[in-house]
């Protein structure tokens, strides 16, 4: 039997991106299953046509119509599966929200997704851009995923190789894994749990509220607490969260930048290079509570761009490239973007 698609043509997406940018999609589709992906294959009119996939809409930027049909991945589903070595699996479905989830599994006394709280978008959409925060990321407890290929309906299992995991990305953001739609992911959860404090906010942010062994449901918390603090809600105000990457330069560079900006902020890798501060040199460069237009930086937080009422895709690149233009002249340094321009 064939499944029924209920297509919309020419549907609204301002309420589906955080930036709250007015656009249209030329057709659309919530996706509750596999199914509906393969009847899409089927259907040579709908087989035709441009796709694209979208899940919470936190890290695009529409920069006008979209001339394709929209997939929003809304297949939902939350299971644990059991044990595994140190770790306990668990499986969402990649439409189910992100925040919601993480709240899910500390509800059944699992920790190790708890300093990623409160990071809009869905759980789909955690892979492709192996989301952080507080000192941990996607891959860190990533176990795998299930992933349908837009091109013939087959059904993939990849593990963390195959993702490609890096920082702020994954193999799904490059031409060779954009066709594929990520229908669960399978997280792998220290069943000895520790908390990870090596983020120094987050520590002090421990010791302020007097936790000498806080548990994970209390660091989700301060998590929460932190982030609502510092960056603006996107049902308040548009945002898509961190604008821009941290800039990874060499040991040389970042000495090289020390010694005329000994204010500079900056962590040392693993490998050896630096990590740089994007909000601080965008500080440094005068954009924090600026605007350009429409578009404007967060008086608290020199990492978020917002949609002050009306913005366009437009408005907010011109901003990305004025800000990326400032950092470039005054550091030497490239600041590259989160989300994605369409």
């Amino acid at each position: 039997m064939q499944t029924q698609l209920p297509i919309v043509p020419n549907f609204p997406l301002q309420a589906l991106n955080t930036f709250g940018i007015a656009a249209c999609a030329r057709a659309y589709l919530k996706v509750s299953s596999v199914d509906q992906l393969r009847a899409v294959l089927a259907d040579p009119g709908l087989a035709a046509l441009p796709r694209l996939l979208l899940g919470g809409g936190s890290n695009i930027v529409l920069t006008g119509d979209v001339d394709a049909l929209v997939l929003h991945m809304g297949i939902e589903g939350r299971s644990v599966l059991g044990q595994q070595g140190e770790h306990t699996l668990v499986r969402c479905g990649g439409g189910e929200n992100w925040h919601h989830f993480v709240q899910w599994t500390l509800a059944q006394g699992l920790g190790g997704l708890e300093n990623m709280a409160l990071i809009p978008g869905t759980v789909g959409a955690s892979p492709i851009q192996n989301i952080g925060a507080y000192g941990t990321e996607v891959k860190d407890v990533f176990h795998s995923l299930s992933a349908c290929d837009l091109r013939t309906g087959d059904m993939r299992t990849m593990d963390a190789a195959a993702c490609r995991f890096a920082y702020r990305d994954s193999v799904f953001k490059h031409p060779e894994g954009a066709h594929l739609a990520i229908v669960d992911v399978t997280f792998a959860l220290p069943t000895a749990w520790q908390p990870n404090l090596r983020y120094g906010e987050l520590a002090q942010a421990v010791a302020d509220a007097g936790l000498s062994s806080p548990n994970a449901q209390q660091i989700s918390d301060l998590v929460v607490a932190i982030r609502q603090r510092k960056l603006p809600d996107p049902a308040v105000i548009g945002n898509a969260g961190s604008f821009f990457k941290n800039p990874v330069v060499s040991a040389e560079q970042c000495a090289r930048l020390l010694a005329a900006f000994p204010g500079l902020v900056h962590h040392a890798q693993a490998d050896g290079s630096e990590k740089l501060a994007a909000g601080w040199l965008i500080d440094q460069c005068g954009w924090k509570g600026k605007s350009l237009g429409a578009a404007g930086v967060y008086p608290k937080q020199a990492l978020v761009l917002v949609n002050n009422g009306g913005a366009s895709g437009a408005d907010v690149l011109a901003l990305a490239r004025a800000i990326q233009a400032d950092v470039l002249a005054r550091y030497g340094v490239t600041l590259d973007t989160e989300p994605v321009f369409i």
